[in-house]
């Protein structure tokens, strides 16, 4: 069994999977589509970050791929509906980071806040800059968070202990986090709100969701921050915003094209202005959160292959089994059709099989059902079940 991790996944995903079993490679850097397709054969589990892409075609090549795992929140570099389509299971870390990029957040605001990117420039170049001027406290001030799921909630309530004034627009219907205000539309949201941050996801609904029309309706002097997916602001637009005066100072964690690997040049129409904090995509690039991200998608990885869990999938129905028992476990991936239980109880019947446990759930056109059995199928009838036109696959632990 083989692992394949890229972009510098944490050496805790490397310990749990050897001690599941698994021979794991570890690299650096991303992979083109190319060298992905080409690296795959032989690759039962496969570790990416943000910036590989695992598209329709990498999947239809890899056909020894049992699951990707995404280790970041993110999953719009991977084909979700083809790696349905082939039973490719996906898993991700919607929690693990998210106090790091609430962190950086904070850290960044305040830092605008205070004027303390050309500040710190200005003392590199030997200027002694004190003043107060343009320099504000964030005590009282207006922070309006767009997009409020996890990590938006979590920066509301660390916000509103710092003394913010918390508003919030989600096109989802979220409760609100403490004193946090939900409001109505987004241009509400920016005609208010001294800060502004961005925390939307990467569906490709979203690209290009924030652009001149926003950054004008934006208070004057407000802050602009994004750590969210960089696609989904024009950069252009926010420089203009910038140089302009309307906007007072800007962080951007996310890029629409990033460098594949550590070291690779980087450019960007936001280099060189000194009210801009540019850092290169380490939203939850702390060792705490890689760390922690690292043991929880690997062990997801690994409770997928070798005993069936689809728990926490993003693209596959959800079957939670308890560990696996000291009897035998079948797991069928099928076309939610009538009569596929149907099918698998009588055939357990046939065979005289006692079934102890039998878990069932559907998602997209898709049904996932585990059975635990006190013997195991015969090969004859494992071979009939896969291939059943309903089948997607079939397998035993």
């Amino acid at each position: 069994m083989k692992a394949l991790l890229l972009e510098n996944i944490h050496p805790a995903a490397v310990e749990t999977l050897e001690a599941r079993g698994y021979e794991v490679e570890l690299r650096s850097g991303s992979l083109s589509e190319d060298e992905l397709i080409e690296a795959l054969p032989g690759v039962h589990l496969l570790g990416v970050r943000s910036n590989t892409n695992v598209t329709a075609k990498v999947l239809d090549a890899a056909s020894d791929l049992v699951a990707v795992g995404c280790f970041c929140i993110g999953t719009n570099q991977v084909d979700l509906k083809t790696a349905a389509a082939k039973g490719v299971a996906v898993f991700n870390a919607p929690y693990s980071n998210t106090r790091s990029v609430v962190e950086l957040v904070i850290a960044e605001i305040i830092a605008l806040a205070r004027r303390l990117p050309e500040k710190t420039q200005r003392m590199h170049e030997g200027v002694w800059d004190k003043s107060a001027k343009g320099s504000h406290e964030v005590r009282g001030r207006t922070l309006g968070i767009v997009g409020y799921g996890n990590i938006g909630t979590q920066l509301s309530t660390v916000a509103e202990a710092l003394g913010f004034n918390v508003v919030f627009y989600d096109t989802a219907d979220r409760p609100a986090h403490g004193t946090a205000r939900r409001l109505r539309t987004l241009r509400e949201l920016l005609e208010v709100s001294d800060v502004v941050s961005l925390h939307v996801d990467g569906r490709p609904g979203n690209a290009g969701f924030f652009g001149a029309a926003e950054f004008a309706q934006m208070k004057r002097r407000a802050l602009f921050i994004n750590a969210s997916r960089g696609m989904v602001v024009d950069y252009e637009a926010l420089r203009d915003h910038l140089v302009s005066g309307h906007i007072a100072g800007a962080a951007v964690d996310v890029f629409p094209a990033e460098p594949k690997a550590q070291g690779d040049p980087f450019d960007s129409v936001l280099r060189g202005l000194d009210n801009v904090i540019l850092t290169p995509h380490i939203g939850g690039s702390t060792q705490e959160a890689q760390e922690e991200i690292g043991w929880f998608v690997a062990e997801k990885l690994a409770r997928f292959a070798l005993e069936g869990s689809t728990a926490l999938s993003v693209n596959l129905p959800v079957v939670q089994p308890p560990e696996l028992p000291a009897g035998h476990r079948l797991g069928l991936l099928h076309h939610n059709v009538p009569g596929v239980l149907a099918d698998l109880n009588a055939t357990f019947a046939e065979a005289g099989d006692n079934v102890v446990l039998q878990l069932l759930s559907t998602k997209d056109g898709l049904g996932y059902v585990v059975i635990d059995a006190a013997e195991p199928l015969s090969t004859a009838a494992l071979d009939r079940l896969r291939a059943a036109e309903y089948a997607v696959w079939a397998r035993t632990w």
